[in-house]
């Protein structure tokens, strides 16, 4: 706070403590909540006291991500609601800060708030993955083996694996599957003992099977083959590895790859694809809500906490209903997908502009 004047460093203290404690404040009541309706189905996994707590630690993140732009508009409204109270917003203007200009710390912080719910929001699926496996609720996520699955590829491809052994790299009893469309693109079923992973190619190199071409019911043809290398099985072994995924499982990246070979696939991937904007818009609106609450907190200057909570409150609730409004319009295919994700941003970021050109500065 250095290079911050004396006002700027009073305003940006009283902001970063509200914010603090909200942000903290909430995910712990919030795991208390939850604690008190999962204690005894805990301990009657065999969990201990203190495994109990120290899984709660996991899963702070995902509660301080989901809570972020509440806590913002939290610090934004007490923090600007108690300088007008205090007639200090008037003292401010009396000695040439116009509103706009003090409220300059608190739109900076909320950036940096913005910065942090993304990555808390990255963080958020593996500690929550951890949080699971130590309350047994999920099993510990295989490292070295998985036996009996199906993997959905790129391009419509399908594999149906017996087993994969991630040390020696490699798989046992093969089915691969593509479904086609006709004498130009026919369906492919390729059945094999075996394959290995080739490090210096980055590719499979499958053994002893047979490749059968279905372009119609009297248009097939079968060969066999001893080896032969599958360029539509791109997938490395730990690739193969992991496991089916919710999207709040996934990170923003891993999410968009995942969305991508659906997509390939011939998949609706809408609600993915909302899901994934979300990631990047809920920590914007940190700054927008804070552009929208500092001006409404003006409004009532004289008014107490209770009013400030109402605010808050109310504001909080509005998004996350137009939110999972939303959601559920860009999931259905009615709006482009992404553009529903940003619309809570855009509708409460024209009110914040409206709400900001009319205080009075």
């Amino acid at each position: 706070m250095r290079g911050l004047g004396t006002l700027d460093r009073y305003v940006l203290s009283s902001w970063v403590r509200i914010f603090v404690l909200t942000a903290l404040g909430f995910p712990i009541v919030s795991i208390l909540i939850n604690l008190t309706d999962t204690l005894n189905r805990l301990l009657d996994r065999g969990l201990t006291m203190r495994e109990i707590a120290w899984s709660y630690v996991y899963s702070i993140p995902e509660n301080m991500f989901l809570v972020m732009p509440a806590a913002v508009l939290f610090a934004t409204v007490f923090t600007v609601g108690a300088m007008g109270r205090h007639s200090e917003l008037t003292a401010a203007k009396a000695g040439g800060q116009s509103f706009h200009r003090l409220m300059v710390p608190v739109f900076a912080a909320a950036a940096l708030a913005s910065v942090l719910a993304f990555v808390v929001g990255e963080l958020a699926p593996g500690a929550t993955a951890k949080q699971l496996e130590l309350q047994k609720a999920k099993a510990a996520r295989p490292t070295r083996a998985r036996y009996n699955f199906v993997y959905r590829g790129d391009v419509g491809w399908v594999y149906t694996i017996r087993s994969l052994d991630v040390g020696n790299r490699q798989l046992k009893q093969l089915l691969f599957e593509r479904e086609g469309t006709g004498v130009e693109y026919p369906n492919l079923i390729i059945t094999a003992d075996s394959a290995s992973w080739d490090e210096s190619t980055q590719g499979w190199r499958v053994r002893s099977g047979a490749s059968r071409v279905i372009a119609g019911p009297a248009k097939q043809a079968m060969f066999r083959f001893n080896s032969m290398r599958l360029k539509a099985l791109t997938q490395s072994p730990a690739d193969l590895l992991a496991e089916a995924k919710a999207p709040d499982e996934m990170r923003y990246a891993e999410l968009g790859r995942y969305i991508e070979a659906l997509r390939r696939s011939g998949n609706d991937a809408n609600k993915l694809m909302v899901e994934r904007a979300l990631k990047v818009a809920i920590p914007v609106t940190c700054f927008i809500i804070a552009i929208f609450g500092a001006p409404l907190a003006v409004t009532t200057p004289r008014a107490g906490a209770a009013i400030g909570i109402a605010i808050s409150l109310g504001t909080t609730v509005l998004f996350l209903l137009i939110t999972q409004i939303m959601k559920a319009v860009g999931a259905g295919g009615v709006v482009n997908p992404i553009l529903a994700a940003w619309i809570p941003n855009i509708v409460f970021g024209l009110a914040a502009v409206a709400l900001l050109a009319r205080v009075r500065t």
